[in-house]
């Protein structure tokens, strides 16, 4: 089997789950109904036989193209042939009562013979459902809680448990295929109207877009990427997932695999503020109302993730039955992170409150008891070592970047009871002066010439780019330039930034990794922050250019084989993009935190 490409993918989904569709007309990823649900089409990580969806072309194609139609999640794949030209339109309605993905083929010239070849393997690729023909052309298949109808425009012959289907299409022929998954205890659901489905989610991307008042520079890349990060918002909920694949290694064959279907408060909050920079505060309301949800409890007990429905527990295992993805193995469902301590997500979710009611959102009476159970909280527990901003699966260490996020949260904890809780406001600055001095005697190594990965320590973590990007330092104190020389002798690959130096402390895990595409946009943003522009530009445009053709983002870089790495599309890259876009044009977050209320010496 040919060896895939995470780039060779594009993104559908419905605001409540997603698919991955292969340039080659196949979708092999689908978890239904929700993010964080089992896999119906698994091929991703193993092979067809896993579950996809094939429709293309049953002859040679000479040249393929594709495009998402306007400012949409609507993806056109054109397909050249010798016999014709045909167009295979693919999209998620926005949720009704069931999802749906609808597959529109139309004829652009000549006579086209087409092929759909469809392998429903439910449980992550393990199980092979019930299937019951309605008709020639309808279908229902049942595993368990799961069932999924067919409804195709053309006639469907089980053989060998895959669904096939033969057919021609001429110019200005459209013949569409439709599955829709429902509760196997409910009726089956009424037939989508496709030509209206397809109206409908064009009309409902572009209102939604229409909110946003960006109009700085890179715009096109920046609409990308906010509809890109909606993609990955759970609609019902409010819960804001960090990709929505699973075990896509982070190097070629490696053991880096997670599953990141989850929402990760940390990359949440930075999602936030990426969509109230843009104008688009409903989502940010959402999430506002989500996190309130989810941490309620008292006292307070922040865990790194959570499900988008906000369940704590997502367990984590090994599916020993896929071979993953061009052989990366383990494949994990689950994440065990969840267990962790990692401070830093303190010092996240307060500041995105803080920044949130700077633009006039949830500065209300429950939000400040969440930030005031975070502060009470953290003043108990932030002295201790943690897992770190890359959540270790080693043993605990005091990490720089966590106790520089345990500054953010008593500096914003401060700010935000300023007037109307003294008392509060003053022990809050009292915790944040004296984290900061810590900081600043133990985190930065006078022979190293840079703020280290941990306390007292040598090695470097590209994590303290961020140092001026929240406001500790400015961005041209002389640590902050010997630490971002430093970055650049010993982190940089290929143009790009590793995350961690060869020197650091072991994770746990092991194994290779690219390079990490949220640093190397740290870098541009702290440029652009030193007046380094040309600089800045030069590094955001070199790392637009390793996007794929829909211009998504992967988790790393392979900078040797010029490939993307790791889960995709991957949120915590998109909104860097976003932020860093921002941040050239000269009013982005980094810009406004190191221009007012700096309380850094």
């Amino acid at each position: 089997m040919a060896r895939r490409r995470i780039e060779d993918y594009g993104l559908i989904g419905d605001g409540e789950t997603a698919a991955l569709v292969g340039r080659d007309g196949s979708i092999d990823w689908l978890c239904l109904p929700r993010f964080d649900s089992g896999a119906c089409f698994a091929a991703l990580l193993g092979t067809e036989d896993n579950g996809c969806w094939r429709l293309r072309p049953d002859a040679a194609v000479r040249r393929t193209e594709r495009r998402y139609i306007d400012h949409t999640l609507i993806l056109e794949t054109v397909f050249e042939t010798d016999e014709g030209t045909v167009a295979v339109t693919d999209f998620m309605p926005i949720r009704g009562e069931a999802p749906d993905i609808v597959r529109i083929v139309e004829g652009r010239s000549g006579c086209t013979r087409m092929r759909s070849d469809l392998a429903l393997r439910f449980d992550y690729g393990r199980i092979h459902p019930l299937v019951q023909s309605l008709s020639d052309v309808r279908a229902v298949a049942i595993s368990g809680p799961d069932a999924v109808a067919l409804d195709f425009a053309a006639e469907i012959a089980f053989v060998d448990r895959w669904a096939r289907s033969e057919f021609t299409v001429a110019a200005g022929d459209t013949k569409a295929f439709i599955l829709t998954w429902f509760a196997s205890h409910h009726d089956v659901p009424e037939r989508v109207d496709p030509a209206r489905a397809l109206a409908d989610t064009h009309r409902y991307w572009k209102d939604w877009l229409d909110r946003s008042r960006y109009d700085g520079p890179y715009r096109e890349a920046v609409l990308r990427s906010l509809i890109t990060l909606k993609a990955l918002i759970h609609r019902p909920t409010g819960g804001i997932t960090a990709a929505p694949t699973s075990s896509l290694p982070e190097c070629s064959g490696g053991k880096r695999n997670w599953d990141y279907r989850y929402c990760w408060l940390r990359d949440a909050t930075f999602t936030l503020l990426s969509f109230v920079q843009a104008g688009m505060t409903r989502e940010a309301s959402h999430w506002i109302e989500w996190l309130r949800r989810t941490a309620g409890g008292e006292p307070i007990d922040l865990q790194p993730f959570y499900t988008v429905g906000g369940d704590r527990r997502a367990p984590e295992w090994e599916a020993d039955w896929l071979p993953g993805f061009n052989g990366a193995r383990p494949v994990r469902f689950g994440n065990a992170a969840a267990g962790q301590c990692q401070l830093d997500i303190y010092g996240e979710t307060v500041d995105a409150l803080y920044r949130a009611a700077e633009h006039g959102l949830g500065k209300t009476e429950d939000s400040s008891t969440l930030v005031r159970l975070l502060a009470d909280k953290l003043e108990t527990v932030w002295e201790e070592p943690d897992a770190g901003i890359w959540e270790s699966r080693g043993d605990p260490a005091c990490y720089t970047y966590s106790k520089v996020m345990c500054w953010v949260a008593f500096d914003r904890a401060a700010r935000w009871f300023d007037g109307d809780d003294p008392e509060r406001s003053r022990r809050c600055r009292e915790l944040a002066d004296h984290i900061h001095a810590l900081v600043c005697d133990r985190g930065y190594d006078e022979d190293v010439g840079s703020f280290t990965q941990t306390f007292d320590g040598t090695a470097l973590d590209a994590s303290a780019l961020r140092i001026p990007l929240v406001g500790f330092l400015p961005a041209d104190d002389p640590r902050i330039r010997s630490t971002v020389a430093a970055v650049e002798r010993n982190l940089m690959r290929g143009g790009y930034v590793v995350r961690y130096s060869a020197d650091a402390a072991d994770d746990g895990i092991g194994g290779g990794e690219g390079a990490f595409i949220a640093a190397s946009y740290w870098l541009a943003d702290v440029y652009a922050l030193q007046g380094r522009m040309d600089e800045a530009r030069a590094l955001f445009e070199r790392l637009l250019a390793r996007a794929n053709d829909l211009m998504l983002l992967s988790e790393e870089l392979d900078t040797d084989e010029a490939r993307l790495l790791g889960n995709f599309p991957q949120g915590l890259s998109h909104l860097s993009l976003i932020t860093t876009a921002m941040n050239l044009g000269g009013g982005g977050p980094a810009h406004r935190r190191s221009s007012n209320g700096d309380r850094s010496r």
